[in-house]
C-alpha cells in the first residue's frame, strides 16, 4: 500500500498571527492630500510610496535594493578566476623546481633547460599557460596542478552558461567530458530547429530526456530554457565588458585552453551567437564598475551580475514609474532572495493594502479611467474628522456613542408608558425595573419577562429643523497661507455631522471667490487650488439668501470663513466686479445682502482667519450689523469652531463660546468607525 508523503518549507508569508492590513489611517493620509489638492491616484502612489506608521513604503524597498547592489560592487573584483589560475600555476611551478633541485639523478643539461624554461615564463598568467603546455613535468604534484588549471578554467567557462556546472564537473572524468560536449552540440542544433520553425514539443522532450541532468531547473518547454539560458549567458557578456582589458584579454587566452581544447569554447561560442539571435531584447553589452578586494571567478561574477540585473529589475518594479505598474508586478521571490524575507513580508503588505484600498468601495474609477474617492470613503473621512472635533471641543476622550440619529427630538429627562407609534428611545432602566415589579406581584404571569405595559420611553423635546448655509472662501489667499486644506476638513465635517445626526436639517455648501457656486461635498473637497482674483461675499449670500428662502419653515444658520474683505460682487448682468482695494459699491451690495439674510432670521457667525486689522474691523462691523458673532480660530480649531457654532445655532442658550466642547461631550455626539 502506497504511503502518502508530505512536503514542508518555511512560510513566507510574515507574522501568521498579525492582524490583517487596517486601511483606516490609509484612508485618512489619502483623503488629507485629496483635500490638499492630490489626485486619488497620486495620493494612493504618495502613501505607498511613503507607507504607514507600521508599515516601509517602496522608497524604503528601493532604497535597501540600491544599497544592496552597490555594496555587491564595491564589496567584489573579478579577479577570482585569474587569481585561482595564477596561484596554481605558481604552486606548479615551485614543486617543479623542488623535484629538479633535489633529483639527483637527472641529467644536467636537461636539469638547466627546464630551470631556464621556468626562468623565462612570460608574467601573463595566460601566456604562461600556454608556454606550459609541452613541458615535460617531473613532479607528478606539478603536473596534477597544472592539468588542474585546465580543468579548472573547463568548469568556469561552462558555469559561466550553466549555474551550478563548476560544482557539479569537480573531479569530472574523460566521459563527463564528452557528456558536456554531448549536450551542448544536440543544445545548438535544438536552438538551430527552433529558430527555423522546425522544431516540435517532442524535440524538446527527447533533448530534457537525455539532458535534463544539465537543467537542474527544470524549464516546462523550450521558452523557458531558452530565457534562463539568455539571461545567463548575457550576465556572461556584461562581466568580460566589466573587466579591464588587461583581464578580458587574459582570460580569453586562458578559456581557449579549457578542458585542453579548443572546442568547448567554438560550442560556447556558437551557443551565445544563438541566444543572442532568439533574445535580442535581453543586456548583452552593458558593464559594471566592481571596486572590492574579494574576487569572484567567472561563474559566480556571472552570477553575481544576474543579481544585480534582478536587483535593477525590481528597482523599476518597485519605482511604479512605468504605464500600468500595479505592486503585483513585484517578484516576491526575487525580493526575498536578495534583500530577505523581511523585505518581501514588507512588499506583500503593501500589496495588500492597495487591494483593500481598492477592494473596499473606498475607492472607484470613473468613465475617464480616473480613481475617484467614493461616498463611502468620503463619510469615513468625515467621522474620523468628527472624532477628532469632538475631543477638540470636549477634552473627553472614550466618550459612548449614544447613536440618537433620527432620534425626534433632545431627551427632556423625563419618562412615560410606550404608546403606540411612539419613536422615542426606549429608557431601559426603567422598563426593567416595571417588569421586575410586576413579576413581583400577586398573580403576575413568571413566563414573560417584558410586556409592553412595562415599556417606558425617554421624552424628547421638538426639534428644531435647520437651514444651514456654510460659505468657504476659495480665492488663492487661503490656499497660499495654508488654510485650504482645513477650511475643505470644516465643511467634510459638518457635512457629516448633519447626514449622520441632524438628518431633518438643509445643509448648502457655498464656495466663494471671484464667483460663488453651490458645489457638493465631494466637489469640494476635490477642488484644486487656482488662482483666484477676488472674495465675492455677495454673490456666495445671495446663493445662501436663496437656499433660506428655499426652507421657509427652518431655522436659518449662515456660517461664513474667510480670510479676506469683499473685493469682487455680481452685477446685474451677471458680470463680475473686481477691484481692490475693496470698491465702496462692492461693500454696499454685500451689506444690503446681508441684511436681506438677516430678515429671514439667520443666525450668523463669521470666521475670521488671520489677522489683518482692516478685516477684523470689516467682520466686526458685519456681525454687529446682522447681531451675530465673530470667531478668529486657530487654524487647527477651525472646524471645532464651525461645528461648535452650528450646534449652539441650533439649541441656543445651551452653548456659549466657552461652552461648546462642554455641551458637545454632554450630549453624547461621538462617532464610531
Amino acid at each position: 500500500m502506497a504511503s502518502s508523503r508530505s512536503r514542508f518549507r518555511r512560510y513566507a508569508g510574515g507574522d501568521p498571527l498579525a492582524p490583517p492590513v487596517d486601511i483606516a489611517e490609509a484612508l485618512d493620509d489619502i483623503g488629507e492630500r485629496v483635500m490638499g489638492g492630490s489626485s486619488p491616484e497620486r495620493a494612493l502612489q504618495e502613501l505607498l510610496r511613503r507607507g504607514t506608521s507600521d508599515r516601509i513604503g517602496l522608497d524604503e524597498l528601493s532604497r535597501r535594493i540600491h544599497e544592496q547592489r552597490r555594496e555587491m560592487l564595491q564589496r567584489h573584483n573579478l579577479d577570482g578566476t585569474l587569481q585561482q589560475v595564477r596561484e596554481l600555476l605558481d604552486r606548479a611551478v615551485l614543486e617543479e623546481r623542488k623535484q629538479l633541485a633535489r633529483d639527483v639523478r637527472m641529467d644536467e643539461t636537461d636539469r638547466s633547460f627546464a630551470e631556464m624554461r621556468l626562468d623565462g615564463l612570460p608574467s601573463s598568467t595566460a601566456a604562461a599557460v600556454s608556454e606550459l603546455q609541452d613541458y615535460p613535468w617531473q613532479s607528478s604534484q606539478a603536473r596534477a596542478d597544472y592539468e588542474q588549471i585546465k580543468d579548472l578554467l573547463g568548469r568556469e567557462v561552462l558555469d559561466q552558461r550553466f549555474a551550478g556546472m563548476k560544482q557539479a564537473l569537480e573531479g569530472a572524468t574523460d566521459e563527463d567530458r564528452v557528456a558536456v560536449g554531448e549536450m551542448l552540440r544536440d543544445l545548438n542544433s535544438l536552438l538551430e530547429k527552433h529558430q527555423r520553425g522546425e522544431d516540435t514539443p517532442q524535440d524538446f522532450d527527447d533533448f530534457m530526456a537525455q539532458h535534463g541532468d544539465f537543467f537542474p531547473e527544470g524549464p516546462q518547454d523550450i521558452d523557458e530554457l531558452v530565457d534562463a539560458l539568455a539571461q545567463r549567458a548575457a550576465a556572461a557578456q556584461r562581466m568580460l565588458a566589466s573587466m579591464t582589458p588587461e583581464q578580458r584579454q587574459e582570460l580569453m587566452e586562458l578559456s581557449a585552453q579549457a578542458f585542453g581544447s579548443s572546442d568547448l569554447m567554438e560550442a560556447l561560442g556558437r551557443l551565445d551567437g544563438n541566444l543572442q539571435a532568439m533574445r535580442p531584447g535581453e543586456d548583452w553589452s552593458g558593464s559594471e564598475r566592481f571596486g572590492g578586494d574579494q574576487g569572484l571567478g567567472l561563474g559566480d561574477g556571472t552570477g553575481m551580475l544576474q543579481d544585480i540585473a534582478s536587483l535593477d529589475a525590481l528597482a523599476e518594479q518597485v519605482s511604479q514609474t512605468y504605464g500600468g505598474a500595479r505592486l503585483d508586478d513585484i517578484d516576491l521571490d526575487a525580493l526575498a532572495r536578495l534583500l530577505g524575507e523581511d523585505a518581501a513580508v514588507e512588499a506583500r503588505a503593501l500589496r495588500e493594502l492597495e487591494q483593500a484600498l481598492r477592494g473596499s468601495g473606498a475607492l472607484r474609477r470613473d468613465s475617464e479611467g480616473h480613481l475617484r474617492l467614493t461616498p463611502k470613503a468620503m463619510r469615513q473621512l468625515g467621522k474620523a474628522l468628527l472624532r477628532d472635533i469632538a475631543q477638540r471641543m470636549s477634552g473627553r476622550q472614550g466618550q459612548r456613542d449614544l447613536r440618537q440619529a433620527g432620534a425626534a427630538g433632545d431627551r427632556s429627562g423625563a419618562t412615560r408608558p410606550w404608546a403606540f407609534g411612539d419613536t422615542e428611545p426606549w429608557d431601559i432602566p426603567r422598563t426593567v425595573l416595571n417588569g421586575v415589579l410586576r413579576r413581583a406581584g400577586a398573580g403576575a404571569d413568571s413566563s414573560r419577562l417584558i410586556t409592553t405595559e412595562d415599556i417606558e420611553v425617554a421624552e424628547t423635546e421638538a426639534r428644531t429643523q435647520a437651514a444651514v448655509a456654510l460659505l468657504v472662501d476659495t480665492s488663492f489667499s487661503m490656499a497660499m497661507d495654508g488654510r485650504w486644506v482645513p477650511m475643505k476638513r470644516t465643511a467634510l465635517a459638518l457635512h457629516t455631522l448633519i447626514r449622520t445626526r441632524f438628518r431633518g436639517d438643509h445643509l448648502q455648501l457655498i464656495a466663494f471667490g471671484r464667483h460663488a457656486r453651490v458645489m457638493e461635498i465631494e466637489e469640494l473637497t476635490a477642488l484644486d487650488a487656482f488662482w483666484d482674483k477676488g472674495t465675492n461675499l455677495h454673490h456666495g449670500l445671495l446663493l445662501a439668501h436663496r437656499h433660506f428662502r428655499k426652507h421657509p419653515n427652518a431655522q436659518p444658520v449662515l456660517l461664513v470663513v474667510t480670510d479676506g474683505e469683499p473685493t469682487a460682487h455680481l452685477e446685474p448682468h451677471g458680470e463680475t466686479f473686481f477691484d481692490y482695494p475693496p470698491h465702496p459699491l462692492t461693500i454696499a451690495l454685500t451689506v444690503r445682502e446681508l441684511d436681506n439674510v438677516t430678515r429671514l432670521g439667520a443666525q450668523t457667525t463669521f470666521f475670521r482667519l488671520g489677522g489683518d486689522p482692516g478685516l477684523a474691523r470689516f467682520i466686526e462691523s458685519l456681525a454687529r450689523r446682522a447681531d451675530g458673532r465673530v470667531v478668529a480660530p486657530e487654524l487647527d480649531d477651525l472646524g471645532a469652531a464651525v461645528v461648535g457654532s452650528y450646534l449652539g445655532s441650533r439649541h441656543p442658550g445651551r452653548a456659549s463660546d466657552a461652552g461648546y466642547g462642554s455641551w458637545f461631550g454632554d450630549r453624547g455626539f461621538w462617532f464610531d468607525e
